[in-house]
Parts: C-alpha cells; sequence; structure tokens
C-alpha cells in the first residue's frame, strides 16, 4: 500500500522561497569593515540569488559543481548560500585562517570552479591563485578592482529563472574540517540532512527562533553550516544582522542600534563582550538569548549572563554533525532549582535533539559500551541523519556497520542524558593508567581573573609515564603565580590530577581556526622534563 501525502524532494531552496513569500520585507542588515551598511531583505536575498544562478549557468557552471566562498559574515555571502545551491551547485565555504599549504590543498581537493571573495582576501588570491589549479573564474564580493565585482556579475541578469530541481540527497554543502595532523577533511552536506537539521534546530529546546528574533551570528559563515543560521533564519522570517568585524564595540553598538535579541558566537566573543561592558561602564546590551559553543564555556561568563537575565543555550556538535548535535535547554525542573544547579546545567553540553542518538566506549575497549552514570568517561560516538556517513573523496566510511561515528571526545554521560564534555581523545593525559581530563584542568585555571588563557598537557615521567603541565598566558599588565593556580585547582579537582608544573608563556599556539594546537605545543615542550 502506498502512502497518500504529497512527495516533496526536502532541498533548501524551499527555505528562501518561503522566507521571500512570507517574510519578504524582514530586513537583513550587514555592517561593513569601513563603517558603512547595507540594507536589504529576504525578498531581496531570494532574487539575488535567483541572479546567480543564471550568472553560474552563464559561465557553464552547474549541478556537482563546487562554488568557493572565501569570506566573512555579509548579505552577499548569504546569496551565495540559496544561489550555488539553488543552481545545483555546492557551496564550498573556505577558512581564510588557514595556513596556505591547507588553503592549496582543501580547493584542490573539492576541485573548486569558481571562488567569489571579500576583497580583504585579494592578498590571499593574489599568493595561491597559481597554486588553485581548478578554479577558472573569480568573482569579488565587494571590489571590481582585480576581478568582477559580485554586484555587477549578478546585476547583468533578470533573476527570471528556476532552481535546479533533484533529489534531496544530493549534496549542496561542502567544509573542511580543521584538524591538527594530516590534512583537512570534506564534509559534504546534502539537501536533506540541511532540511532534518534545520526542523531540529527550530525547536524550542534548540534554537528557539520565531519572527520576532533578531540575530546577530558573529560565529563565520565559513564555519559549520554558520551553525544552521543561514537556513533556519529564512524558515521563521527571523531578522539577520551581519558584521564584518568581531570588535568588541562595534557588536555592542550594532546590538542597541538593530534591536539584536539574539547572539550566537564561541566563548571569546562573550568574553570581549563583558570585558568591553566592564571597561565602559556600559550596561549589558538588551539581548535575551545567548548561543555559544565551539568549545566550552567557562561557568563564570555563564553565571554573568544568566544573572543578566539572558537565556543561555549551551551547544555541542562538530562539522561532521552539521553541526548541533546537542543543547543544554531547560529540563522540566529546572525553575524548581536554585541559580547554582541552574548554571551547573547550562555548564554542560547538553542533551541529544531528537534525531541525534550518543553513547560512550571504553578508551582502551571500544567495544565496552559504558553506562551513563555521570562517571564512567569514554570516548564519546554519534549518530543520526544529519550525521557524517562519509568523508568527500574518502574510500572507506568514517562510521562503524551500526552507523557510529567516533567523534574524537571524551566526555561521560549523566543518567538524564546530559551530556559533558571532558577533553580530546588525543589530549587526554595518561598517568601511572588513569586518565586526567586536560580540559578540567584548563577551565579552573581560566577562572583565575589573571590567566587569559591556559592548556594543560602531558610530558614524559619516568615513573608515571605522563604527568599534566599546565602552560599560562597572563592577562596584561596582570600578576599571577604558580604557586597560587595550584591552590586554587586544589580546590576544585583531584590531588593526583593536580599538574607537575605551571610554566608561563607569552603566547599559546592555535590552528588555523583559532583553536589551542595541543600538537604544536606538545612539540613545544617535547624535551621537557620532571623530576621523579
Amino acid at each position: 500500500m502506498l502512502g497518500a501525502m504529497q512527495d516533496w524532494e526536502l532541498r533548501v531552496s524551499l527555505l528562501i522561497d518561503h522566507a521571500a513569500r512570507e517574510h519578504g520585507s524582514r530586513e537583513i542588515v550587514t555592517s561593513w569593515a569601513d563603517g558603512s551598511e547595507t540594507r536589504t531583505d529576504w525578498s531581496g536575498i531570494r532574487r539575488d540569488a535567483l541572479k546567480m544562478v543564471q550568472a553560474l549557468q552563464r559561465l557553464g557552471i552547474g549541478k556537482g559543481d563546487r562554488v568557493a566562498t572565501l569570506a566573512m559574515n555579509h548579505s552577499r555571502h548569504l546569496v551565495t548560500w540559496y544561489g550555488a545551491t539553488g543552481a545545483g551547485g555546492v557551496l564550498h565555504t573556505i577558512n581564510p585562517r588557514l595556513f596556505d599549504d591547507q588553503l592549496d590543498y582543501i580547493a584542490n581537493h573539492a576541485e573548486d570552479r569558481i571562488l567569489i571573495y571579500d576583497a580583504a582576501f585579494q592578498p590571499i588570491v593574489d599568493r595561491m591563485r597559481d597554486r588553485w589549479t581548478t578554479i577558472e573564474h573569480y568573482v569579488c564580493f565587494d571590489a571590481a578592482d582585480h576581478a568582477p565585482a559580485f554586484e555587477d556579475w549578478i546585476g547583468a541578469e533578470d533573476g527570471d529563472a528556476d532552481w535546479v530541481q533533484g533529489s534531496e540527497r544530493d549534496p549542496c554543502m561542502l567544509c573542511y574540517t580543521s584538524g591538527t595532523t594530516g590534512h583537512p577533511k570534506g564534509v559534504l552536506f546534502e539537501h536533506r540532512s540541511n532540511m532534518l537539521h534545520t526542523y531540529a534546530a527550530l525547536m524550542p529546546q534548540c534554537l528557539d527562533l520565531d519572527a520576532r528574533a533578531s540575530v546577530l551570528p558573529v560565529v563565520p559563515m565559513f564555519h559549520a553550516n554558520n551553525w544552521g543560521f543561514p537556513w533556519a533564519a529564512a524558515a521563521v522570517g527571523a531578522k539577520l544582522v551581519y558584521c564584518s568585524s568581531n570588535a568588541a564595540e562595534t557588536l555592542c553598538r550594532l546590538i542597541r542600534q538593530e534591536d539584536v535579541n539574539y547572539v550566537a558566537g564561541v566563548p571569546t566573543v562573550w568574553l570581549s563582550l563583558l570585558q568591553h561592558v566592564d571597561a565602559t561602564g556600559q550596561e549589558m546590551p538588551p539581548i535575551t538569548k545567548a548561543l555559544t559553543g565551539g568549545s566550552a564555556m567557562p561557568r563564570a561568563i555563564i553565571e554573568r549572563l544568566m544573572a543578566s537575565g539572558i537565556r543561555i543555550a549551551h551547544a555541542w556538535g562538530m562539522t561532521e554533525t552539521s553541526p548541533i548535535a546537542t543543547i543544554a535547554f531547560e529540563p522540566a525542573n529546572f525553575d524548581s532549582l536554585s541559580f547554582d544547579e541552574q548554571v551547573t546545567i547550562k555548564a554542560r553540553q547538553g542533551t541529544a535533539l531528537f534525531g541525534v542518538e550518543l553513547r560512550t566506549v571504553d578508551l582502551d575497549d571500544p567495544a565496552k559500551v559504558l553506562p551513563r552514570d555521570g562517571k564512567s568517561a569514554g570516548a564519546l560516538q554519534v549518530r543520526g541523519p544529519w550525521v557524517i556517513k562519509r568523508y568527500f573523496k574518502a574510500d572507506k566510511d568514517a562510521t562503524d556497520a551500526e552507523q557510529w561515528f567516533d567523534t574524537g571526545d571524551v566526555a561521560l554521560l549523566h543518567p538524564d542524558g546530559t551530556l559533558q564534555l571532558t577533553d580530546r581523545t588525543k589530549d587526554v593525559i595518561k598517568s601511572g593508567g588513569e586518565w586526567i581530563s586536560s580540559v578540567e584542568l584548563e577551565n579552573a585555571a581560566v577562572a583565575h581573573p589573571a590567566v587569559a588563557e591556559a592548556a594543560a598537557i602531558g610530558v614524559y615521567h619516568p615513573k608515571w609515564d605522563e604527568r599534566p603541565i599546565l602552560v599560562v598566558v597572563r592577562k596584561p599588565g596582570m600578576a599571577v603565580t604558580g604557586e597560587e593556580l595550584l591552590g586554587l585547582l586544589a580546590q576544585k579537582v583531584a590531588k593526583w590530577w593536580l599538574p607537575d608544573a605551571v610554566e608561563f608563556v607569552d603566547e599559546i599556539p592555535h590552528t588555523g581556526t583559532g583553536k589551542i594546537s595541543k600538537k604544536d605545543l606538545r612539540d613545544q615542550f617535547r624535551t621537557y622534563r620532571l623530576a621523579e
């Protein structure tokens, strides 16, 4: 017996059609690096995306072809999300912060045919052009000095076009992970996976977006699906506010000017906003919702934001999970909990969304599934319809026979299903046969007001094989000693977890995406020796 419902392919073009039809006049605002501002709306985004479809087709670019962008957050970049995918192509968002060898590898591995870029990245384009052997066309988002300007390029078209049709399982976006070892790996998103992720993201326990939302996504558009906002905001007609600068002063001004009530950014964004508010004596901007992810939000920041009346959504995910897999929403008894207990819930990575399953397995015996007891830390695995099955061009699946994907995280699951990340499998420290969480040591250290950044790594020890040391960057003009930090940590972690040494440095190495590079830090301290 066949079903009796209409059969629609779930393709992302449906989102922009809906946004233009039902919320066409809702604004999309861009604050540019030169201080100027431009305004469009969802109808304008759709119109320009259809023009882009025509412009791509005129260049012979169509179904399955990769359309690359090298750009920050702005409305023209948003147009490419719907223009490239609407032409049947695959949008490849390139991270401009990657190193040249990585930029070389991913553009050629993706076989990008066209690159659309910000003028600010012209030096990168000039440097890499001869190495990018597959790119045939260049378009500049905001200038015509070295390539056709985007507005002129699509402006030659009339927009009288249709979206290219196809299966919902067609690929639509490509994003490369920035691993600290080996080449980056490509994650190829489908129309279907993005649409299912969008439905999940719109739940009140997740992004909780509606037409009243005025959203400032500080997370870059070249990061994993921009945390889903270009799709989800279109689905409900939310206002989007983009800013080319992440400077706290600019963000605060824009939040007030555009009545932004929802901000999404990594913990460092929230830290800089709070530091700016404190330094200037201003009141907190009128934000009611805050989404954070990318790394664990320090408890002190969560306390501060919640005390200001801001509802925190602490999410976990990765490029391979499209990206949101879990989020710290309010459980049924949340309102009856003390403030401290509420902060504890928000400081964790939350519970799996419907559509995602989690489990942890023993670090030494991956065949052993661990209990959800809040005590047994193991390797975190995940599966679901918006979780990767195979990396782009890989010759084998990234999952096992039951489609479990190994995230590379170390975590424990509480009896209520709450996820608590404790480390990365490559960064966890094994001392005398027991595991020590580098993340917990780091989180405890950065709670000190004089600590700007901290990283814990394992170094060789003649008796215990490995022991932790803490590498610390002090805040400018502030002082703290190793003894003070060890005293602070002694109040928060087990005695045998305490680092054997604290080393102060001017800076800690980072990856191209801004994360601490434990690999480079371990290389830096590879000859470091502890006394027995």
